[in-house]
């Protein structure tokens, strides 16, 4: 259902159900989970793909055909709580998105902290017309990411993003030829696992929370965040390190690695 595979500081997640589109059921969400909290302990980034012919097709509707009021809010939570552990989590998830990510897919989707994809991943949330709502976070999430109105295009009349018109919402912060999404995300996770742990820590714990603030406890907490990892051993090591090679290159001819 699932392949995990620690490349460096990387660890690299896919779902693994070809046959059904990777379509979410319980028993995968399971052990989706299971990988996300694997990669906190061990990896300093990682990413989330799809394998076969796309990201992920949503829910896996065979298994939620009958179902009581009560049964659908505990899955639903259940969704919640996995994908948390991506949002919330102290490592950096990227989505590296081909074909379908779809109702779920999507859900899952915005729950990494960067999407990537290629001019064949295209985005739905088809929940409407098929008589049900959202329950993987989309409500929150995706319509933060994209907004209310076009969320409310995408399920109610079934607008389908494009890969271009998912750029230009701000879903995907980057778009790849054909195929070209995994080698992007490897490359973009090279970079992000390289950053100071602390600094790391305030953009995925304290900047989210802070859009939810009213603006002057935003710019306080900011403030506060600024002072805890700015004043680190690690902050003061790195700008160091920037100073002096500042201050080499400073001292060369024009020409000869300059800045």
């Amino acid at each position: 259902m699932l392949t995990y595979e620690l490349r460096g500081p990387v660890a690299w997640i896919g779902l693994d159900r070809p046959a059904r589109r990777n379509a979410i059921d319980t028993a995968l969400l399971g052990v989706l989970e299971a990988a996300a909290r694997r990669a906190q302990g061990e990896a300093r980034a990682m990413v989330i793909h799809g394998h076969g012919p796309c990201f992920c097709a949503g829910l896996d509707l065979g298994e939620h055909r009958v179902r009581t009021a009560e049964a659908v809010f505990d899955i639903s939570r259940a969704w919640h709580a996995a994908f948390a552990t991506i949002r919330r989590g102290r490592v950096p998830a990227i989505a590296a998105i081909h074909g379908a990510a779809v109702g779920g897919g999507l859900e899952l989707a915005a729950a990494c902290h960067l999407r990537i994809g290629d001019a064949t991943a295209f985005f739905a949330l088809p929940e409407g017309q098929r008589g049900i709502y959202v329950g993987g976070g989309a409500s929150v999430h995706v319509a933060r990411l994209i907004g209310t109105a076009r969320m409310t295009d995408m399920m109610l009349a079934g607008r389908v993003l494009d890969a271009a018109m998912a750029e230009r919402a701000g879903l995907l912060q980057y778009l790849e030829p054909a195929g070209g999404a995994l080698a992007r995300a490897e490359a973009v996770a090279a970079i992000v696992a390289a950053q100071a742990p602390l600094t790391v820590m305030a953009v995925l714990q304290a900047l989210p929370r802070m859009q939810d603030m009213a603006e002057e406890d935003g710019l306080f907490v900011e403030s506060l965040t600024a002072a805890l990892v700015q004043t680190s051993a690690e902050a003061e090591a790195r700008m160091a390190a920037f100073l002096n090679r500042k201050r080499d290159t400073a001292m060369r001819p024009p020409g000869e690695g300059r800045e």
